[in-house]
Parts: C-alpha cells; structure tokens; sequence
C-alpha cells in the first residue's frame, strides 16, 4: 500500500484527515477545518512543509509520552502526531511523514 492522506466528515461536520504510511499505521492527524476546500488546502500544506526538517515540534505530553507537530510558514499547526513510546520512535514517525507527505495521494472519503 502507497502512503495516502485520507479525507474523512467528523460527527460534527468538519472536515479532518490522517496521513497514512505505507503500512496503514496514522502518522499524522489535521485539525478540524470548517470546509472540504480548506481541508484539502491542508493537505497540501502538509505536502509543502513536510520536507522541511525544522516545522517539526518535538513535544512531550504531560505523561511524557513524546508526540510531534507540523506547522506551516505562519507558524499555525496543521498536524499532529500520535503519542510514541519513545523518542527514537517519535523521530522515525517525522522521517516518515518527511518521506511520503510529499508524493501521498488523496483518499476523499467525504463524497457521499
């Protein structure tokens, strides 16, 4: 399986969408977004920022499970990641979103 973004509806009629990699494991979640334009407008943002080592955030939750960000130009939060055990896990999952956000296809599953 390719590495893909999937567009998904919320229950409450925003608009999110998951990076998936190559295994089908999500390596980045959106913020909601009020309209399927600006979702997909996120997406290539993603695209666009995700090369580009330093819009990454290395954070700890309080629990201290490390996490990461993606921010765009304007410093705004365009993803998020999961919660990783460890470090070294964290940073394989940025190096995978630097990998494939680029060339990832779209799976919109908005259109009903």
């Amino acid at each position: 399986m390719a590495a893909k973004f999937e567009l998904k509806k919320s229950k409450n009629d925003k608009f999110v969408f998951n990076l998936l990699a190559t295994n089908g494991q999500v390596i980045l979640t959106s913020e909601l977004y009020d309209s399927r334009a600006s979702a997909l407008g996120g997406i290539e943002s993603v695209r666009k920022h995700a090369p580009l080592g330093g819009r990454f955030g290395r954070l700890s939750a309080r629990d201290g499970s490390p996490y990461f960000t993606l921010k765009a130009g304007n410093g705004q939060v365009i993803g998020q990641s999961q919660m990783y055990a460890g470090a070294k896990a964290r940073d394989a999952g940025i190096e995978s979103v630097q990998a494939h956000a680029p060339e990832a296809g779209v799976d919109d599953q908005t259109a009903a």
